[in-house]
């Protein structure tokens, strides 16, 4: 249970065409991730799904059967919203309980479901607390939880860790990737955060103006970007782009190479350049290079702590079997 099949759909807002036809195939069991800029159609396109928008054409199918005009409540989905949109009067008990008791769900039967949630989310402790005594982290898990005793087909998320700080998202990201492997339900997320698509996805979904730019696993898209957008928008810190005569020596308009596939020397490269900022996490370094003759800054990325100030000149060198071609219209060459 839990396959989803998007045909042709389309989405208007009056004249404004902000979903064009669209296929898409969602399979049992995924874990699909919507990502793409602000305003690129992907919460749009994941309300399409879940009902809470019309569709202007196309056909929306939920395990085989047309689901295009079904109501939300029928569907057999459930949604997490960027909001917890927690009761605030009622205990955790009570807020997970609130979509069974509206479904007219006997008493032991709704029992069942939130002790098994509660028990899956780590929540088991805080059952009778009000979300007011909740760190963030656990009223998300109150909210996933609300969701889990629907026993939906597929679980949709839109942008659920945008509210947390950065320490909680990187929890909640884990968790909610383990509650994947253990309910083995299909999840659709949304995210403008390419870091969590790449670390949480089966398949990502890379979305620009309401069309879809590629569609594959995280190293699908890493590996082989299919244009310069998705080779541009995959990767952090993202992939250096050169342009013009450096590029017509690999019969290409433009050239990419990540910062983590460049070496660096302080005597001899292919390329010369001048340290700019340099950020020092421990684990990495960066540093963006200014004045290389290339056209544009490059950013270079090493293992560990490496010495080197601002103002020293440094050579680096490109893996020249990882240098990535596109043509005139932005499309990779093999």
């Amino acid at each position: 249970m839990g396959r989803i099949t998007l045909s042709k759909v389309t989405k208007r807002f009056g004249d404004v065409e902000v979903i064009p036809p669209l296929d898409l195939e969602i399979n049992e069991g995924e874990f699909v991730v919507f990502v793409g800029p602000s305003g690129c159609g992907k919460s749009t396109l994941l309300r399409l799904i879940a009902g809470l928008e019309d569709v202007s054409g196309g056909v929306i199918s939920i395990d085989g059967q047309d689901a295009t005009a079904t109501p939300p409540a029928k569907r057999g989905l459930a949604m997490v919203f960027q909001s917890y949109a927690l009761y605030p009067h009622m205990s955790v008990r009570k807020n997970i309980a609130f979509p069974l008791r509206m479904a007219g769900i006997d008493k032991a039967e709704q029992d069942r479901r939130i002790d098994n949630a509660a028990k899956v989310l780590n929540l088991t402790d805080y059952i009778d607390r009000r979300p007011g005594q909740l760190s963030g982290g656990q009223r998300q898990r109150v909210a996933i939880g609300r969701a889990i005793v629907r026993e939906p087909a597929a679980f949709l998320f839109d942008e659920p860790l945008s509210n947390l700080d950065a320490a909680l998202r990187v929890g909640m990201r884990l968790e909610i990737s383990e509650l994947h492997k253990r309910l083995a339900t299909t999840m659709v997320y949304v995210t403008h955060d390419q870091v969590e698509a790449m670390t949480m996805a089966d398949k990502i979904v890379v979305l620009r103006a309401g069309y879809i730019e590629q569609v594959g696993s995280p190293l699908e898209l890493y590996r082989k970007p299919k244009n310069l957008f998705v080779a541009g928008f995959i990767g952090s810190p993202k992939m250096n782009l050169i342009s013009g005569p450096e590029a017509a020596k690999h019969n290409a308009t433009t050239i990419g190479i990540r910062p983590e596939h460049i070496s660096v020397s302080a005597t001899e490269g292919m390329w010369k350049g001048r340290v700019g900022v340099s950020e020092h996490l421990g684990s990495d370094t960066f540093f963006y290079v200014h004045d290389t003759g290339l056209g544009t800054e490059m950013t270079v990325r090493l293992s560990g702590e490496v010495e080197m100030k601002s103002g020293d000149t440094v050579y680096f060198t490109p893996d020249a079997d990882k240098i990535h071609r596109f043509d005139d219209k932005g499309l990779r060459l093999e």
